[in-house]
């Protein structure tokens, strides 16, 4: 019997299943893939080392999420099987302006924008992850995520700041009306059942929709779209009941050791007391609260002095 597919992705936030602008769990959810889901705020136990992550049954290790969908796909669970030929070039088109007008801004708004990154996204990821890596990694995901808006920009980008920024939320406002007119009073884009591009939608908007953002340039657009609210609403309580704000998990009885993932468990503890011992005794020579001096040797041997420097080091 084969071993059932893993996916490891972002543990939930902010009433959400997951902090991902990827869209990797709503789709499975939507297929019926029968996947084992790990929601994990440390990319080390991630079988990549990075977020998302899906193991395959036959043990293989997808990173990227385009192709961790088309593995999906190959296995049967396809999204958009009932969909029809002008349907799945609707998909393609509106994939496409979601990724070109709306995905920059999302990036802007929770990496850029100053003020959120540092009240909302910076504090979050530093919170959830475990030492030391809250001490770095936001800052480097940041990092990755400015190269991703030049990209996303391209070589038309405007020279000022300003007028980035304005042409962003201009082209993002009016992707988010077309998607509103599009959707009319339907559950989903193409009916009643859910496809590949309400995952897209939904993974976008539902993040901007539900956390509380000092900078809500884009926000207060979005929540006067009321179908598109009532949209992002209704998936959250069909599809993911436990992850909401309305609905309480279950509790769970706490994991034993023996059972828990012990690999990168015992990696990230061995990490994490190594990387605490550096910095404690890196401070402790640049403040000069220890001293490394040149011992001479003593002309009678004695165990004495040695017997009370052990002594102290138990204590």
């Amino acid at each position: 019997m084969a071993a059932p597919m893993e996916l490891f992705c972002w543990s939930g936030g902010w009433g959400l299943p997951s902090v991902d602008l990827d869209s990797l769990a709503t789709y499975a959810r939507f297929t019926g893939a029968p996947l084992k889901v790990h929601k994990i705020s440390n990319p080390w136990r991630s079988p990549s080392g990075t977020l998302p992550a899906l193991r395959t049954s036959h043990g293989e290790v997808i990173s990227v999420p385009h192709k961790i969908i088309t593995h999906l796909r190959k296995e049967k669970f396809n999204a958009d099987y009932d969909l029809s030929a002008r349907q799945g070039a609707d998909t393609l088109a509106f994939v496409s302006l979601l990724e070109e007008k709306l995905l920059p801004v999302l990036i802007h708004t929770f990496w850029i924008d100053a003020k959120n990154y540092v009240e909302v996204t910076r504090k979050w990821y530093a919170e959830a992850m475990p030492f030391p890596l809250n001490f770095f990694l936001p800052g480097r995901m940041q990092r990755q995520h400015m190269e991703r808006l030049q990209l996303l920009c391209g070589e038309h980008r405007p020279e000022h700041e300003e007028e980035l920024e304005k042409e962003l939320y201009q082209d993002a406002r009016e992707c988010l009306t077309l998607l509103s007119q599009r959707l009319g009073s339907q559950k989903f884009f193409f009916g009643d059942a859910p496809a590949s591009l309400d995952a897209f939608v939904f993974s976008y908007l539902a993040l901007l929709l539900q956390v509380k953002l000092p900078s809500g340039k884009l926000q207060a657009h979005l929540r006067g779209l009321h179908n598109l609210c009532a949209y992002c609403t209704h998936i959250l309580s069909l599809y993911f009941p436990w992850d909401g704000a309305e609905v309480p998990p279950p509790r769970q009885t706490p994991v034993s050791p023996e059972t828990e993932e012990e690999p990168y468990r015992r990696r990230t503890q061995v990490l994490s007391v190594l990387a605490g011992l550096a910095a404690m005794v890196g401070y402790a020579l640049l403040s000069g609260i220890v001293s490394v001096q040149r011992a001479t040797p003593a002309r009678t041997p004695g165990t004495g002095a040695l017997g009370m420097a052990e002594g102290d080091e138990e204590e």
